[in-house]
């Protein structure tokens, strides 16, 4: 085993109407490096107020995961090619629907990023791509899931980005 990641999940039920399903879904993760973040069910899944819409849901999270993980492999790669990058912004979006076997799945992830490079070394847009389509490849999250994972990115060549 390479290595193990650790999360706690943690919800309470404060004596809301659980038999009755009238409970708060709103939780806490906390991760191993020491971070809180309210949790809760998707209000497009569980109506308002049941759930807080201004937690992460599982599916933003899943979402977040990938991009993020796609992201810390393209930079990485980019770096190692010696092209400097100053941002990278990615505006993710996870499709849900049913799957082959009828049941609700995230049916694909598209990621959007916009990287803006500096310096005299600028990547060609064939090596943008092919430093995605690398990082693709490596991240250990879309290695780990069944769902399509795309990667669109927005190329901005020579612009910088507000």
């Amino acid at each position: 085993m390479m290595a193990e990641h650790h999360a706690d999940i943690l919800w309470l039920r404060n004596g809301q109407d659980f038999l009755n399903q009238r409970y708060s879904r709103k939780h806490l993760l906390r991760f191993d490096g020491g971070i809180e973040v309210a949790g809760s069910s998707s209000p497009h899944i569980v109506p308002l107020p049941m759930s807080e819409a201004a937690a992460i849901d599982p599916e933003e999270a899943f979402v977040a995961s990938l991009s993020s993980c796609h992201m810390l492999w393209f930079l990485s790669i980019a770096a190692q090619q010696r092209f400097c990058v100053d941002r990278y912004a990615d505006a993710a979006v996870g499709e849900m629907g049913a799957n082959a076997e009828g049941k609700t799945a995230m049916l694909r992830v598209t990621l959007r990023p916009e990287v803006v490079f500096s310096g005299a070394h600028q990547p060609s847009p064939a090596q943008i791509a092919q430093m995605h389509h690398a990082a693709h490849e490596a991240c250990f999250i879309a290695n780990s899931v069944k769902t399509e994972v795309c990667c669109q990115p927005v190329m901005h060549m020579g612009q910088a980005l507000s």
